[in-house]
């Protein structure tokens, strides 16, 4: 098994089972200390805002938004991959991110805006010609920030999809910053001051996900359990 796939493989493992079940099982072996920062984080997580990457090249780049994503509390980045080219994460980048936040994989850009729609989610891309400021970002009530390939751009169709452009005010020369640096400072705007929002069971099943990250043997406690 690649080293890309051991992370999703331990989540898919993890969540077989019931969060109660990982609890009663594993929360016995986890200080109080780490319980408590588990909960906290949970608790300022964010479902009102999520990420859809165009098409992503670089594993560093999209390691990157990955790691800005669970820095600002977004819990989920959605990937829109194109033949031949799968979302690859640079774990040396993404430092960890990986384990907390969920990356859902789309096919195609219909795939992606349907289901962004029907979780009533506002498309907004970004653009240096955007109309709106980053700060605009955080009185979106649900809001999926649109970032483009690093080479292409948001492709034409998803563009189209998206109802408002947001852009980051620069004062040099340059006319763009690297995808993964325009979505460190969006999703600082975008999340600031938004109250945690996960619902009871998204929290209950990523804590449970937290404590299997948190014991060396959780695999194998889980196993003698069943």
């Amino acid at each position: 098994m690649g080293a890309d796939h051991i992370v999703p493989a331990l989540i898919e493992r993890v969540e077989r089972c019931e969060p109660r079940e990982v609890v009663e099982r594993l929360e016995p072996f986890v200080l109080e200390e780490r319980r408590a920062r588990l909960k906290s984080v949970l608790d300022a997580r964010l479902e009102s805002v999520a990420v859809l990457f165009d098409s992503p090249h670089d594993p560093h780049n999209g390691a990157a938004v990955l790691r800005s994503c669970e820095a600002f509390g977004v819990q989920t980045l959605h990937v829109l991959e194109r033949p031949q080219r799968p979302f690859l994460v640079a774990r040396a980048v993404a430092r960890g991110a990986e384990k907390w936040v969920d990356i859902v994989r789309h096919a195609s850009v219909a795939d992606a805006v349907a289901r962004a729609r029907a979780a009533g989610f506002e498309l907004i891309g970004t653009h240096p010609e955007g109309e709106l400021d980053p700060e605009a970002l955080a009185g979106v009530p649900r809001l999926m920030l649109v970032l483009g390939s690093e080479r292409e751009g948001i492709a034409e169709e998803l563009s189209a999809a998206c109802s408002r452009r947001v852009r980051v005010p620069m004062r040099g020369f340059v006319e763009s910053l690297n995808v993964s640096v325009t979505a460190a400072i969006l999703l600082s705007a975008a999340t600031r001051g938004r109250a945690g929002d996960l619902p009871t069971a998204e929290k209950a099943r990523l804590y449970a996900r937290g404590l299997f990250f948190s014991v060396n043997r959780a695999r194998e406690l889980l196993d003698e359990a069943r």
